[in-house]
C-alpha cells in the first residue's frame, strides 16, 4: 500500500513520461520493485475477453536492469499470431534469446498448448530480420551456450547480438494448428 501523496508523485511521474493510458477504461500500475521475478497477469472486467496490450516501462533505466520478458497467449493463423513487443537500450548492441515455447508448457501442465511455433523477429520498421521453426535446425551451439535451450526440439529459438532498438517477436503456428504459447526474450548480456 502506497500512502496518497506517494499515488500522486507517481501519477505525476508516469504523466511526465507519456505513458498514461489513452482511454480511462486501461490500467496502470506504476510500481518500485525489488529485483526478482514478476508476473502480471491481463484479464477482462466481469470475463469479457479480446486483445489487450500489456507493457513494462523501465522509469530509472540507470539503476535497474530487465533481465528477462514474456508472454503467454493464444496463437492461431492469419492475424491471431501472438505478437511480444521489446525495447533494447543503451549504447551497446544487445546479445538475446528470443524463444517460443510450446510442446513444453503441454508437459508443465498447459493445456491445449501449441504443438509447433514457429518464431519471426521483425524490426521497428516491421521487416523480417530471422525467423526459426526448431530450434536445432539453425544456431544449435549458439542456443545451447546460452544455458536456456528450450525443452522441446519443436519449439523455436533465436540467439542475435541486436542494435538498440524496437523489436518486435512474433509466434505462429508451423503447422497450420492452433494453441497457446510462451514468447520470451532474455537479455544475455545481463550482469
Amino acid at each position: 500500500d502506497i500512502d496518497a501523496e506517494e499515488a500522486n508523485r507517481r501519477a505525476e511521474e508516469i504523466i511526465a513520461a507519456g505513458l498514461a493510458p489513452a482511454d480511462p477504461l486501461e490500467s496502470l500500475i506504476a510500481i518500485n520493485l525489488a529485483p526478482g521475478a514478476y508476473t502480471a497477469v491481463v484479464r477482462g472486467v466481469n470475463d469479457t475477453t479480446g486483445v489487450a496490450l500489456f507493457e513494462v516501462f523501465d522509469l530509472a533505466p540507470s539503476s535497474s536492469h530487465v533481465g528477462n520478458i514474456s508472454t503467454r497467449g493464444r496463437v492461431a493463423g492469419g492475424d491471431s499470431a501472438m505478437i511480444g513487443g521489446f525495447i533494447l537500450g543503451g549504447r551497446a548492441p544487445t546479445k538475446v534469446i528470443i524463444r517460443a515455447l510450446g510442446p513444453s508448457l503441454a508437459a508443465a501442465g498447459v493445456t491445449g498448448a501449441l504443438q509447433d511455433p514457429l518464431l519471426e523477429v521483425h524490426d521497428g520498421n516491421g521487416s523480417l530480420l530471422v525467423s526459426n521453426d526448431s530450434w536445432r535446425s539453425t544456431q544449435e551451439n549458439e542456443i545451447i551456450a546460452s544455458t536456456i535451450p528450450p525443452a522441446d526440439n519443436r519449439e523455436a529459438a533465436i540467439v542475435a547480438t541486436l542494435p538498440s532498438g524496437p523489436y518486435t517477436a512474433v509466434v505462429r503456428p508451423a503447422n497450420n494448428g492452433s494453441g497457446v504459447a510462451l514468447v520470451e526474450v532474455y537479455n544475455l548480456d545481463s550482469p
